[in-house]
């Protein structure tokens, strides 16, 4: 069988745990026999990453710029233990936070829907896509341990030498303290990147954040988005017959719950990142949702939503049998290889994209799904395989189409 060829590479980032050895089997069995794939290789994995001090992500980022297209494995982002398990030289940032960062995009997040497996939420019959604002805030956090009584200051200091300053705390023992930031730049092309990804599929956008309590840091998100709305977008959406709205967090979380779906969610960027796991889980599992992050300058990163799945991990390195879910994965691949078809003007890269996801959800309506699917599926004698096992039915389902 011919090869497809690709004219560009795509930049390929590995990854962690169970996730890095789905990715290989991807890649072996879905991938390599059908094109003749062209990457750029970055090892993301937690050991070189602390082996580079971190600069492997950073290279990443950059060549995701230069190339257009980049797909992104699962990775671990630190916390103590890992520090003590990888024998770590500190703790490193989020990979995910360092190349939203550099990219100044926005993540879009929506559930992959499968014959039998319904939501959740009963009334939920279409798709509910969550952006979610890709810089800044906790995920670029600064942190200090307060070790015993004093006065915490919030102090920002002009390039004139002038002073704003605030107290934040008059502390009266231990504590913690958190700074967290924002660019005006930044939010604003959240919202041009929200308002056109709405003007695209014509679906609603709501907006949501909590400028009853943050009335400084929260209401200018809500600012911005107004007049940006007001003065750029009212009257494309009034022809496109679609709505922009805000209201508060607590609000739309409520709303969400009564909605039919079928519109855009966006959230700052920790709201993005926990409702849009509540909306994939209520859709069935995890590992059925799509994530792409997209900045303003059209470069886009297909990665799983997902972890890295951290107990599968430790019973693969038993030789115990996993039956990990490996949908969001190929669905990363899938759009990385969609999107440098259609930059790069190859309709058969496009048609092959189209058909490995066909075949994907063809394999889990057929019966054969992995068993956190299996577990909530309305279908009857299904048959439940393991994590290769699941991968390579796909193939088979893809070599028949």
């Amino acid at each position: 069988m011919t090869k497809i060829q690709m004219k560009t590479p795509l930049v390929e980032m590995d990854g962690d745990e169970m996730t890095r050895v789905l990715w290989r089997i991807i890649k072996d069995e879905l991938l390599i026999p059908f094109i003749d794939l062209k990457t750029e290789y970055y090892d993301l994995g937690l050991e070189y990453r602390n082996e580079t001090d971190d600069q492997v992500t950073i290279d990443s980022a950059e060549a995701t710029k230069k190339y257009g297209v980049a797909v992104k494995c699962a990775t671990i982002t630190p916390n103590a233990a890992r520090m003590t398990e990888y024998d770590l030289k500190e703790m490193w940032k989020s990979p995910n936070g360092t190349i939203r960062a550099a990219l100044d995009g926005t993540v879009f997040r929506a559930p992959i829907q499968v014959k039998g497996i319904e939501p959740c939420v009963k009334n939920w019959e279409k798709p509910i896509t969550l952006a979610r604002h890709a810089y800044g805030d906790v995920y670029k956090n600064t942190e200090i341990k307060v070790p015993g009584a004093g006065k915490a200051e919030l102090v920002f200091t002009a390039e004139d030498g002038t002073e704003i300053r605030k107290t934040i705390m008059d502390f009266d023992g231990p504590g913690i303290i958190q700074g967290i930031h924002n660019k005006d730049k930044s939010i604003e092309s959240f919202a041009r990147s929200c308002f056109n990804y709405a003007l695209d599929t014509k679906q609603d956008l709501w907006f949501a954040t909590k400028d009853t309590i943050s009335k400084v840091y929260d209401h200018t998100f809500k600012d911005i988005f107004a007049d940006i709305f007001e003065s750029e977008y009212k009257g494309k959406f009034e022809s496109a017959g679609i709505e922009y709205f805000y209201t508060l967090i607590d609000d739309a979380v409520a709303r969400v719950m009564k909605a039919k779906g079928g519109f855009i969610w966006a959230c700052k960027n920790y709201d993005g990142d926990v409702m849009s796991d509540m909306v994939s889980s209520a859709c069935g599992s995890l590992a059925m949702m799509t994530s792409v992050l997209v900045s303003p300058s059209g470069v886009y990163e297909y990665e799983a939503a997902h972890g890295t799945v951290q107990r599968h991990y430790y019973k693969h390195l038993k030789g115990e049998e996993t039956s990990t879910n490996s949908v969001a994965t190929i669905f990363a691949w899938s759009g990385a290889l969609r999107k440098r078809g259609e930059l790069d003007e190859i309709p058969e890269l496009i048609e092959f994209a189209d058909k490995l996801e066909k075949a994907t959800l063809s394999t889990i309506e057929s019966g054969k799904m992995t068993k956190d699917l299996a577990l909530i599926t309305s279908l009857e004698d299904v048959i439940v395989l393991n994590s290769e096992n699941f991968i390579k039915a796909i193939r088979e389902t893809l070599e028949s189409l």
